[in-house]
């Protein structure tokens, strides 16, 4: 999809006639501040009027734009009546300042007319927008005047007030007006959007790029290495330095240069500083890729541990797939940072190799000059036809040198935009041939530098040849002894020394720009790295949250089933009560069952049984089998007594029925005899007695005609003494 203003929908306060109205209201507002300043300054009344009568033209104009359909349902609606409202009052203000003038003039027929004309104004004004606006103070002013005018001419200068319609047309004083908006405008602004193209121009710009980084590091590749196999031959052939030094005791022009050039750099102290600074670049950046990795090592095993624990149920995908890229950049970056260490081993090498020379082309000139050896003089070769040649092809790499340099800049100083071609293709086509389209302009821009640098080549190689046989030539008629061989020697370590020190303030420096530009990499390679950890251990929590949480709420297994022999024991309680147990056959649980309850004692009504006065305590028999409940229990009477002895002094036993509380499932305990408890009076209770109503220490009363039958309690054995 190509981007055009056609093709775009944009908001109903961005449309033409909108923005349209908000810049005439916002010019309108604009002069009205001026108008305000003049008022406040108290400036003469003809330029208050003017500034008041130009105002209320743009508020005017404002009112008519505002007022179309496709405006008027977008603004707020008091904006209309505002804008109105002010057209008006403006024009009232106005009227009111030009008359002033007029009576300033002497001419009091104006000022009148002018005055009437600026009361009406003002109520037309304050009818649309008295609401929005307050116009008390003006109305009052101009009603003031107006009557003050009136009253003048009417008892003095008797002038005739003129219609409206013939009255001379303020002049305006525009002082807002609109001005174009500079792109950008601020310099220093930034658009965000400007690089801001569709994803088809976006690969095609990264492609041309490509293609374009290529030929750059190509073509200066080239340059700068025939560049050095010329310094290399030159420096083999000691030259320029030895048609330099015919004399044998003053120190070359060339080698003087190559000094102050060293010098410039910083010499050796220079190269050392930078050289102790990689080592620190180095680790700092292979810190950070070792912590990265440790992070990623350290959710891993964590996510190994979890999945170990529960198995399948740790669903969530694994560490070792989810980090993959991640890892292969850290590789990546190992293996950069592994290449970059054997770099920086090949250049401690040569700075070792040449750190003597180095040292001395950084001394002064006298110091250099006795750094040299002595040689005898060969002067008679100054103007031979050999070293002429020779200085000529000095001057001719000289040339080539500068020429390459120019190159090399305009190699890399060449500027694109292809996002309009690319975008025009897309917009023509609706696709984007970028193989053609980049050939072409790379084509057209880089094709004559290459041809260049081809041609530079070409020439170095003729030059060379030519340097070679004329530096034969030389060397065979130049005078040669051990000390002239010492110190061509020297000279060409010193030209060997300047032109590694060179290299490697270069490489040193583009190292260190390397290594800066990867820790930046490597920070944010970090921070993904630390990101992903991070949410990866939010992950953890909350999978692991729910799987215990799934755990704890699993039903429990169900329970084993009971041994056959459980179901035939009967477990007694320590006072004989019996617990029957049985076993379900399909559930296999145990049902309780109450025992049989005894029948009741028989005796004869109206009788009461005798009370033993003393008899020893009866054991306790056993409790006979449970046997049915017989249909239909015989009354008991009054001859049968209490079957157990009661002691003097302490209370009897009750002959009414003793409560009988519901079943709930369970036969409650029956407790043993208590010669000292006193049972509560008229509460029942659930003692294994009957309550009692006689006082402490009575036997019982008889029984009372008219009142219930009291019966005995039952007859449960008592615990023995």
């Amino acid at each position: 999809m190509v981007w055009s203003y056609e093709s775009k929908i944009s908001t109903q306060d961005l449309q033409p006639d909108v923005l349209k109205s908000l810049s005439l209201i916002m010019i309108a507002q604009a002069q009205e501040s001026f108008l305000k300043k003049a008022r406040q300054d108290k400036m003469k009344d003809s330029v208050v009027a003017k500034v008041a009568h130009a105002t209320s033209n743009l508020y005017q104009d404002a009112m008519k734009q505002c007022q179309k359909l496709n405006v008027k349902g977008i603004l707020p609606k008091d904006w209309i009546t505002t804008v109105t409202a002010k057209h008006s009052y403006l024009q009232a203000l106005a009227q009111k300042y030009q008359a002033s003038v007029a009576k300033n003039a002497q001419a009091f027929g104006e000022e009148i007319s002018r005055l009437q004309q600026a009361k009406k104004l003002l109520a037309d004004a304050a009818a649309v927008g008295g609401t929005l606006l307050d116009f008390t103070d003006l109305q009052g002013t101009i009603q003031r005047s107006l009557a003050a005018a009136k009253k003048d001419n009417d008892f003095i200068y008797h002038e005739v007030v003129p219609e409206p319609a013939a009255l001379k047309p303020i002049d305006s004083a525009v002082i807002a007006k609109p001005t174009a908006i500079s792109k950008p405008m601020n310099s220093k602004s930034i658009d965000l959007f400007e690089k801001l193209v569709p994803l088809v121009v976006h690969e095609a710009l990264n492609a041309f790029e490509s293609r374009r980084s290529e030929i750059i590091n190509r073509e200066i590749s080239k340059v700068r290495e025939s560049t050095q196999l010329l310094d290399s031959i030159l420096v083999s052939l000691n030259l320029p330095a030895s048609i330099e030094d015919l004399s044998g005791q003053s120190v070359p022009q060339s080698v003087v240069e190559k000094s102050l050039a060293v010098q410039a750099k910083g010499g050796l102290h220079a190269l050392e500083s930078m050289m102790n600074n990689l080592p620190e670049l180095l680790t700092r950046n292979r810190e950070i890729i070792t912590e990265s990795t440790k992070l990623l090592d350290e959710e891993a095993a964590s996510d190994a541990q979890m999945k170990e624990k529960f198995g399948q149920k740790w669903t969530r995908t694994p560490s070792t797939k989810l980090t993959e890229t991640l890892r292969s950049e850290a590789d990546k970056y190992n293996a950069i940072l592994n290449n970059a260490i054997q770099a920086d081993n090949i250049v401690r090498e040569k700075f070792n190799n040449n750190k003597i020379y180095i040292d001395i082309l950084g001394k002064t000139e006298a110091e250099l000059s006795k750094a040299l050896p002595a040689a005898n003089a060969a002067s008679a070769l100054k103007d031979s036809p050999v070293v002429k040649k020779l200085r000529e092809f000095m001057a001719e790499v000289d040339a080539i040198k500068a020429e390459r340099e120019v190159m090399e800049s305009e190699l890399k100083g060449s500027t694109f935009n292809m996002s309009s071609a690319f975008l025009s293709s897309l917009a023509k086509d609706g696709a984007i041939n970028e193989d053609v389209i980049s050939n072409q302009q790379l084509d057209q821009v880089y094709g004559p530098l290459v041809e260049q640098v081809q041609d530079s080549c070409r020439r170095q190689e003729i030059l060379l040849s030519n340097i070679q046989d004329a530096n034969t030539q030389f060397s065979s008629a130049k005078q040669t002894d051990t000390s002239a061989q010492q110190r061509e020697e020297v000279l060409r370590q010193l030209a060997t020394g300047h032109n590694t020190f060179m290299e490697l303030i270069s490489n040193l420096e583009e190292g260190t720009k390397f290594y800066n530009d990867l820790t930046q990499i490597l920070v944010k390679y970090q921070s993904k790295c630390s990101d992903l950890c991070f949410a990866r251990k939010t992950e953890k929590e909350e999978l692991l949250r729910d799987l215990t949480q799934s755990i704890a709420n699993q039903p429990s297994q169900n329970t084993p089933s009971a041994p056959a022999h459980h179901a035939t024991e009967i477990l007694t309680s320590y006072y004989g009560n019996p617990y029957h147990l049985t076993v379900d056959g399909a559930n296999h649980a145990l049902e309780r069952h109450p025992p049989e309850r005894p029948p009741p004692p028989n005796f004869q009504q109206g009788t009461t049984a005798p009370r033993p006065t003393a008899a020893p305590r009866p054991t306790a028999a056993p409790r006979p089998s449970a046997a049915p409940q017989p249909s239909a229990a015989p009354q008991p009477t009054a001859q049968q007594g209490m079957p157990y002895p009661t002691q003097p002094g302490y209370p009897g036993y009750s002959t009414q029925p003793m409560y009988t509380p519901p079943y709930t499932g369970y036969t409650p305990m029956p407790l043993g005899y208590n010669p000292y408890s006193q049972p509560q009076q008229g509460a029942y209770t659930q003692q294994p007695y009957a309550y009692s109503q006689q006082p402490f220490g009575h036997a019982p009363y008889p029984q009372q005609p008219g009142y219930p039958q009291q019966q005995a309690p039952y007859p449960y054995p008592q615990q023995p003494r």
